[in-house]
């Protein structure tokens, strides 16, 4: 078998299932198996998925184990060749795995590989490569100078901003939404540390990896992370799971820097914490600007029958060509276009902050949008 896509889910009923379906279309002609690990949802993703896509096996948990125990569960028990770690809010094409295992094969000491992530409306993630975070890195990143001087090499080493995402790289940090990996280097480094529930995970596995004498790579292929906000990256739970799971990575993997890092850490949480704090006095203090919710833009049906899409998805005003300015939500059918054309779609026509994008899931009849995550 040449390839096992393990997914773990949790209360994405709609993401999950279009996840899958992309899979499905990845994965023509080769020999795989897909595993979905579901952390107590109780939104009936399970029994929603598995009436559409009856080949994949399920593991139901009792209780709500973490990222990194319920992957676990299905990286011990994979046969293929190559492992995808993959998010359930994910949208993967043919070229990711054919381009990533092809790499492998040219590439001996490569153990892991990350993909070119972009947001649902083609915004490429900084996450997709990363730098480890060594004590001046965490420095740089904790106090905000990676932010300042995004293009140093000096400064923004954590999410390595000056090398090129247009090209492979030899790089430290893969995200856990995608990872392809090496199964027999996963197995024998025993999967993720299960003392991270959220965040640092896929952190400490990438550095697990490099440590046993393998490389990791970005290669640029194009694929979509819905990328799930329900945890905001301004709010002080985020702040305190993100930090937490750095001080766990350093007490593991560095513990001379214990006594110098811990309070660096515990300093940064505060400082972030204080600007978060800040913020939102400022938000309220001063009058907002009007700026019109992407629910009131016009909408855009890219379909060979955009009107039987309209009528079915309840949009009443539409056009079928997309402008060249100005604000739109642009819906792509696909029941007419395969998950390769979305995506290239959204990545030639990203136009940040100016075009919603979503996708009409023609099989339930159900508009699939960045804000499900």
């Amino acid at each position: 078998m040449e390839l096992t896509v393990v997914i773990v889910n949790y209360r994405v009923k709609y993401l999950l299932e279009q996840t899958l379906r992309s899979v499905e279309q990845a994965m023509q002609g080769m020999a795989g198996e897909v595993i979905v690990v579901d952390n107590l949802s109780q939104d009936d993703s399970i029994a929603f998925s598995r009436e559409r896509h009856p080949q994949v096996t399920y593991i139901e948990n009792a209780e709500n184990v973490g990222f990194a125990r319920a992957n676990n569960q299905a990286i011990m028990q994979a046969r293929g060749q190559y492992t995808l770690i993959l998010n359930p809010d994910t949208i993967i094409t043919p070229r990711c795995l054919q381009e990533g295992i092809a790499w492998m094969g040219s590439h001996p000491k490569c153990g892991a590989i990350g993909a070119r992530m972009m947001d649902g409306n083609g915004v490429f993630l900084p996450e997709s490569k990363r730098s480890f975070p060594t004590p001046w890195v965490s420095f740089c990143k904790i106090f905000g100078l990676s932010k300042l001087f995004p293009r140093s090499p000096l400064f923004a080493k954590y999410h390595l901003r000056y090398l090129s995402d247009k090209e492979p790289q030899h790089i430290d940090i893969l995200s856990g939404a995608y990872m392809l990996c090496r199964t027999e280097v996963l197995q024998a480094l025993g999967g993720f540390d299960e003392d991270f529930f959220m965040y640092g995970e896929d952190i400490d596995l990438s550095y697990r990896i490099v440590k046993s004498g393998y490389e990791n790579w970005f290669l640029p292929t194009p694929m979509v992370h819905y990328k799930g906000e329900s945890t905001h990256k301004d709010s002080m739970r985020y702040v305190r799971v993100f930090y937490d799971a750095m001080l766990i990575f350093y007490r593991k993997h560095f513990p001379r820097f214990n006594v110098i890092f811990y309070p660096i850490v515990k300093l940064g949480v505060m400082v972030r914490a204080a600007m978060s704090v800040a913020k939102r006095m400022v938000k309220r203090l001063l009058p907002r600007k009007s700026r019109p919710s992407s629910e009131s833009w016009p909408w855009v049906i890219i379909s060979d029958r955009a009107q039987d899409v309209a009528n079915r998805a309840g949009i009443s005003d539409y056009t079928e060509a997309l402008p060249e300015s100005g604000r739109c939500n642009v819906l792509l059918d696909d029941g007419c276009y395969d998950y390769t054309r979305i995506v290239d779609y959204i990545l030639n026509h990203s136009d940040s902050g100016h075009r919603a994008y979503h996708i009409y899931a023609n099989r339930h009849n159900t508009i699939i949008s960045p804000k499900m995550s």
